[in-house]
């Protein structure tokens, strides 16, 4: 890892209408969906939620969304990939997220193309989240690879829980620099901080100005 990545905070949605990918590091965990959540713009407007078989068993379904959207659940990834296609075209949606498991044939760079111009040219977001798979060819705009971290802790009782902490690379971009950060969401300015992973591993730091952030 290195430290030399700027600390940033992102207001969010940033504004850019593209293709990205969050991956799992680790099975069954659920940073990369926390992650996307953490992405979605506050509107009246709901978003798509598109599930495929394999994903709902091993993962489940999305727990304590806020934010209105609509659901569904497709046996095929090649199912998943015609209703996101499908859901870019309609201008009522703020964005579309597909989960999908695993390395599908289905799931190429020519699919991946399509949803990445698909995206661009409707002016909506469109998320893959990848459980279960491995970084293969893709056209998306921005590919993420995430794990959890320890919770950060609160400043008024640190033996309890505070906000989420996930470790973020982004390892491809076509206009960001890849980097490792760790990221923490604060949900009351919907910002997404990005502090610098250090060399060392050291995330002490991180944690408790996570903490401030999320008490303030």
């Amino acid at each position: 890892m290195s430290a030399r990545e700027p600390s940033v905070s992102v207001p969010l949605p940033d504004g850019r209408p593209r293709l990205a990918e969050a991956f799992s590091s680790r099975s069954a965990d659920g940073a990369n969906t926390g992650f996307v959540l953490a992405h979605l713009s506050r509107t009246t407007r709901p978003f798509l939620w598109i599930t495929d078989r394999l994903t709902l068993c091993e993962i489940g379904e999305p727990y304590a969304v806020s934010r209105p959207f609509i659901r569904a659940r497709l046996s095929r990834p090649a199912d998943v990939l015609i209703a996101a296609e499908e859901g870019l075209r309609c201008g009522a949606l703020s964005a579309v997220v597909a989960e999908i498991w695993g390395n599908p044939k289905v799931l190429d760079f020519t699919a991946s193309k399509r949803l990445a111009m698909r995206a661009e040219t409707s002016g909506t977001p469109c998320w893959l989240i990848r459980h279960g798979a491995k970084a293969d060819l893709s056209a998306a705009r921005d590919r993420w690879r995430l794990h959890s971290l320890p919770s950060a802790p609160l400043p008024y009782d640190p033996k309890a829980p505070g906000g989420s902490l996930w470790h973020a690379e982004l390892f491809r971009s076509r206009d960001r620099r890849p980097g490792h950060w760790v990221a923490s969401y604060d949900r009351a300015a919907h910002r997404l901080h990005l502090a610098p992973a250090l060399c060392d591993g050291t995330l002490a730091g991180v944690a408790e100005e996570a903490g401030r952030r999320a008490a303030s």
